[in-house]
């Protein structure tokens, strides 16, 4: 294919698919694609623009509640929204993205009839908001397939309830379904957890064992927690993939295997591969069908219908839903539970009482957000301050009904530059 001079990407704000078109010396082409999607002229990457000026793992597009976002990945040359540098950025309708001297322009359409799973539960995962049923129909599309999942979301969000999901409606349902927990495992013990040992292949082998590849022979590996994976075995959980055999440790054969992969991380798996601390190569033969769970503040309405199921269908106070908006949810779902469970055991009171206490609305201007302590120092401070000029922002934009110049009085800054900082955060007046 001829390096492309520009891309039009066709987005729809309420549609998990959009169109991009992708323009080349020989015409537009166009391409299907679901964020969330790499981009990058890496062979891997899930939209490759063989350009010098872009990076191999360049930016990701993912698509949110408020429509399609850009995150720029640490790349060489910048990832550009309306001619401004940014970290991360919303693309508004008409928005121009520029990636090296590749260039993206945004157009929402009116959202697919097919878009949205027509119910409110997936197997095992229940969720009534646009972004939950968007999830389900995905879910239906990676469960048709054979292609390896890779789920990604907050800790807490249900990842293995998902893998679970794509598991029982696939083909493989029944075969088996082995999980392996790559954050539990030592360095020492990983391998021979994976692919298996031959007795007396090291010390304390006393015995032949397969390992859990082998062991999900035509079924589904699920390998959680894939980003604590140590480096040493990314290399060899590669080449099983691509050879689709398993070697035990102390063996001379390679065995054949029939085995679905789905692995899940609630790290940004993207800005470790751009950053070299998670191998490039596997992560994009891992994420070939990338999968978001959304986190429970992208889905507050499904709040009553969460609280109903944990409850065993139960009536819920009121006031414990109201508490339960106004609340942050780092733990996500997990958490949710652990609330409504705690409300069973002490007392709606009791725990309202707590909350309001301890819960973010409460505490003072100053008090410390919650940090994130699996996300790099640089990548965190670059979220914290991009959030920072967002909600200062908006909240000027606010008291002063939209005035610009106003804004720059207040902010005591240029009024070009308000307009600049409005548009990298897709803010309008």
């Amino acid at each position: 294919m001829d390096a492309p001079t520009e891309l039009h990407a066709d987005v729809k704000a309420e549609r998990h698919v959009p169109r991009l078109f992708l323009d080349t010396k020989t015409g537009a082409v166009e391409l299907e694609l679901e964020p969330p999607v790499v981009v990058g002229s890496a062979q891997g990457a899930t939209l490759r623009i063989d350009l010098p000026t872009v990076s191999r793992v360049h930016a990701e597009l993912s698509l949110r509640t408020d429509g399609l976002w850009v995150r720029d990945l640490e790349s060489t040359n910048g990832t550009f929204v309306q001619g401004v540098r940014i970290r991360e950025a919303r693309l508004d309708d008409g928005a121009v993205l520029r990636l090296g001297t590749a260039t993206i322009r945004v157009r929402y359409a009116p959202p697919a009839i097919d878009a949205l799973w027509p119910d409110s539960h997936y197997r095992g995962l229940i969720g009534r908001s646009n972004v939950m049923r968007r999830m389900f129909r995905r879910l239906a599309r990676a469960s048709a397939s054979e292609a390896t999942v890779l789920v990604q979301g907050e800790t807490g969000t249900g990842k293995e309830l998902v893998a679970r999901a794509i598991h029982d409606e696939s083909a493989r349902r029944d075969g088996p379904f082995v999980v392996v927990d790559c954050a539990a495992l030592t360095e020492s013990l990983v391998e021979s957890e994976l692919f298996g040992h031959l007795r007396g292949s090291f010390t304390g082998a006393s015995d032949t064992r397969a390992g859990a590849i082998e062991l999900a022979h035509g079924g589904t590996v699920f390998l959680d927690e894939i980003a604590e994976l140590p480096l040493s075995m990314q290399p060899k959980l590669l080449r099983v993939l691509e050879s689709r055999t398993v070697r035990r440790i102390g063996a001379r054969d390679h065995t054949p295997i029939d085995v679905r992969f789905v692995a899940a991380t609630h790290r940004d798996l993207a800005q470790m591969a751009a950053a070299g601390t998670f191998r490039e190569d596997l992560y994009f033969r891992l994420a070939v069908l990338p999968i978001q769970v959304p986190s429970l503040r992208e889905r507050l309405e499904d709040l009553e219908l969460l609280a109903s199921h944990f409850t065993c269908g139960a009536a819920v106070d009121p006031v414990l839903l109201e508490e339960a908006r106004r609340r942050a949810w780092p733990g996500n779902v997990r958490e949710l539970r652990n609330f409504l469970e705690r409300a069973n055991a002490l007392g709606n009171d009791d725990v309202v009482s707590h909350a309001s206490t301890t819960s973010p609305d409460s505490q003072p201007s100053d008090a410390v957000p919650f940090v994130a302590l699996d996300v790099p120092f640089k990548q965190l401070a670059a979220r914290w301050n991009d959030e920072l000029e967002r909600r200062y922002l908006r909240g000027l934009l606010d008291r002063h009904g939209g005035n610009v110049s106003a804004v720059a009085r207040a902010a005591e800054l240029d009024r070009s530059y308000v307009h600049r900082l409005m548009r990298k955060h897709g803010l309008t007046s």
